[in-house]
């Protein structure tokens, strides 16, 4: 019974700092309520994987790689920084384009694919969540990990960030946001933008 309450204390954590608003929420709300529902459960997926990479490296000892070798973080931080703002520029572009092109997102160019991969890159784009992972692990883990928890660590991860976005893909791409979403499009790409931006540049510039 021991063994199994370290992991009920990391999967508590996880699930708050799922829940938390942040560069990851933004970017599945958007994809759920301006592409479509599938767009929204496949950028939930990515970000599952993501997150599930992370608990995985933070396990093998990747924040012991980034304390010893800086650059290595600070490349890190820097390569999220400006992929965060190519996000708020996109998405800025977006914004300013006709209701009619996103009404319909079957006849648009982002494919689920693609919207995979951006959710893939948005979770893996901050080096401190990393941190963080490992910060939780270093309090809440054992000195002597059992061998399963590399397993069950980062599929909780990734079940715990999949299952929470898709429900907040589902909750959003429903009818009454969408059009909430095409009637004041501008202004919510506009918002989502800056907001996006200012997590990048805050990414970019912080001492930590």
């Amino acid at each position: 019974m021991h063994d199994y309450l370290p992991i009920l204390a990391i999967i508590g954590a996880l699930v708050a700092g799922a829940i938390s608003p942040g560069p990851s929420f933004l970017f599945v709300a958007r994809n759920s309520i301006a592409l479509s529902r599938r767009h929204g459960f496949a950028t939930a997926l990515g970000m599952g994987c993501g997150a599930c990479l992370f608990a995985l490296m933070a396990l093998l000892g990747l924040h012991a790689v980034l304390t010893a070798v800086p650059l290595a973080f600070w490349v890190l931080k820097i390569a999220g920084g400006l992929y965060l703002l190519w996000l708020a520029f996109g998405m800025l572009r977006a914004a300013k384009k006709p209701l009619a092109q996103i009404a319909l997102p079957e006849s648009g160019t982002t494919s689920l694919g693609q919207a995979f991969l951006f959710g893939l890159l948005t979770q893996l784009s901050n080096p401190k969540t990393a941190i963080v992972f490992a910060g939780i692990f270093s309090a809440l883990l054992p000195r002597q990990i059992p061998p399963y928890f590399y397993g069950v660590i980062p599929l909780a991860a990734f079940c715990i960030d999949t299952l929470w976005y898709a429900v907040v893909a589902f909750l959003l791409s429903a009818e009454s946001p969408r059009k909430t979403y095409l009637r004041f499009k501008a202004g919510f790409d506009s918002g989502a933008a800056g907001v996006m931006a200012l997590l990048g540049l805050k990414l970019l510039f912080s001492d930590k």
